[in-house]
C-alpha cells in the first residue's frame, strides 16, 4: 500500500511539470513553437535520407543519457536528495509537455503518433532504471543501495541507448514514411 502511496506522488509531480510545459508552450512559446524545425516536413524529409553512423550516435546517446543520469546521482548524494527528485520528476514531465503540445501544434494527432514512435522502445527501459535511482534516493535510508540495483541500473541503461540507437531510427523511418 505504501508503494501505491508514493507511486502516485511520483505520478503527480510529474504531472505537474507536464501540465505546467503545456501552459508554457500554450502561453509563452506558442509562436517559437511553429517557428521551429523539428516537426516540419523538410526536417522530416531530412531525417528520412540520413545516414547515421551508428558507433557515433552510441556514445552521443551515452554522453547525453549518462549527464542527466549523474547530475540526478549527484544532487541525491546531497541533503537535498529528495528535492532533486521533485525536481527530476517535474523537469521530465515539463519537458514532455512541451514535446507533446509542440508536436500537436505542428502536426496535430499524427505528431503524438509521432512522438509515441520517437520514444519507443527505449523509454521503457529509461524509466525502469530511473525509478530504481528516484525510489533509492527519495526513501534513502529505508532502502539501500546495493549491488543489483547496480547492475539493474546498469543494463537497464545499456539496453535503452542500445535500442535508441539502433532499433528506434528503423522504426521512426518507417512510420515516417507513411506519414
Amino acid at each position: 500500500m505504501q508503494i501505491q502511496k508514493n507511486g502516485k506522488y511520483f505520478f503527480l509531480f510529474y504531472m505537474l511539470g507536464f501540465f505546467a510545459g503545456i501552459l508554457y508552450t500554450n502561453i509563452v512559446s506558442a509562436d517559437y513553437v511553429m517557428a521551429m524545425g523539428v516537426f516540419n516536413e523538410y526536417f522530416l524529409n531530412q531525417y528520412m535520407q540520413t545516414e547515421v553512423a551508428m558507433p557515433e550516435f552510441f556514445w552521443y546517446l551515452f554522453k547525453i543519457r549518462m549527464t542527466a543520469f549523474i547530475m540526478t546521482v549527484v544532487l541525491g548524494c546531497t541533503k537535498i536528495r529528495k528535492a532533486a527528485v521533485i525536481i527530476s520528476l517535474a523537469w521530465t514531465g515539463f519537458l514532455s509537455g512541451i514535446l507533446i503540445t509542440s508536436a500537436v501544434i505542428r502536426m496535430g494527432m499524427t505528431g503524438i503518433l509521432l512522438c509515441l514512435v520517437a520514444i519507443t522502445p527505449h523509454l521503457l527501459f529509461y524509466v525502469l532504471a530511473y525509478l530504481v535511482l528516484i525510489w533509492h534516493l527519495y526513501f534513502y535510508p529505508v532502502y539501500k543501495w546495493n549491488l543489483s540495483k547496480t547492475v539493474a541500473v546498469i543494463l537497464l541503461f545499456g539496453i535503452g541507448i542500445t535500442l535508441e540507437c539502433y532499433v528506434n531510427p528503423i522504426l521512426m523511418k518507417m512510420f515516417i514514411k507513411t506519414v
